[in-house]
């Protein structure tokens, strides 16, 4: 088993985190959950990284879970503060002001389908399966699955992934809204890697007040994230990006985004 839980590489403005523990499936223990939030955070700083892609490591798993094992021992209130800490991961994802692409090469159970549905774009190989089984260990999603499928994927969708425990294939996860796109299992780390350029490409300060936006908006009422929206419309007409992308869109040229 590495010593490390989670790999990080960096090209043309991509970083990629790999949870690195496929023995275990690439199951999530507390130095796994501290080391993506530690990677996370850092991938938030660096002015070289525009887009973060999260995979898992080998051919079986994107993450297939929480580490049983670890948790089997824990006490209620260690319970509690381990949800948390998975908590807070899910939370500084969902909120990075870069976008982050989870591309799903396999198993997405319990905590690693929590940890997908973080992220802003879930692409994933048809050879995938997603759900949330804790009911067969008498527990519940502890991450935030609960909250973010219900919103990602409704009432019924969450109640039937959530109380039966099966796990679905890609087709069904895209079916119901989890899921953004399914590629050929072969094709999955292609068309990733192209849709991160593609993103990378973008105008960093726009792709953030989108992300802010949307982010913001789907936890207010409607009048406010209007009003945050305009908000945020208005500010970008500060910046030098700005300038130059509807500079290029009038001279017919492709526009060089320089994050300012």
């Amino acid at each position: 088993m590495s010593d490390v839980p989670v790999s990080i590489s960096t090209r043309e403005g991509v970083r990629t985190l790999t949870v690195q523990r496929p023995e275990k499936l690439n199951a999530l223990d507390r130095q796994t959950l501290e080391a993506l939030d530690a990677a996370f955070a850092a991938a938030a700083d660096a002015d070289d990284v525009r887009v973060v892609v999260l995979t898992g490591a080998g051919p079986k798993a994107f993450v297939a879970g929480a580490d049983i094992a670890q948790m089997n021992a824990l006490t209620p209130v260690q319970g509690r503060d381990f949800s948390l800490l998975g908590q807070r991961l899910m939370r500084r994802i969902e909120r990075l002001p870069k976008p982050v692409i989870a591309s799903v090469n396999g198993f997405a159970l319990g905590g690693g389908l929590e940890l997908a549905m973080a992220c802003h774009l879930r692409i994933a190989a048809d050879t995938a399966k997603l759900g949330q089984p804790e009911i067969n260990l008498g527990l519940i999603p502890g991450f935030g699955g609960t909250q973010r499928l219900l919103r990602l994927a409704g009432r019924a969708a969450t109640l039937e992934l959530c109380l039966l425990g099966t796990p679905i294939d890609a087709a069904r996860a895209q079916q119901l809204g989890i899921v953004n796109r399914v590629v050929a299992a072969t094709d999955l780390e292609a068309e990733t890697l192209k849709l991160a350029r593609q993103l990378a490409g973008a105008a960093p300060l726009a792709l953030r007040g989108i992300l802010d936006a949307v982010s913001v908006g789907g936890e207010c009422a409607l009048e406010e994230g209007l009003e945050y929206e305009s908000a945020q419309f208005g500010l970008l007409f500060a910046t030098e990006d700005m300038r130059e992308g509807t500079a290029a869109f009038l001279e017919r040229r492709a526009p060089e985004f320089r994050n300012r």
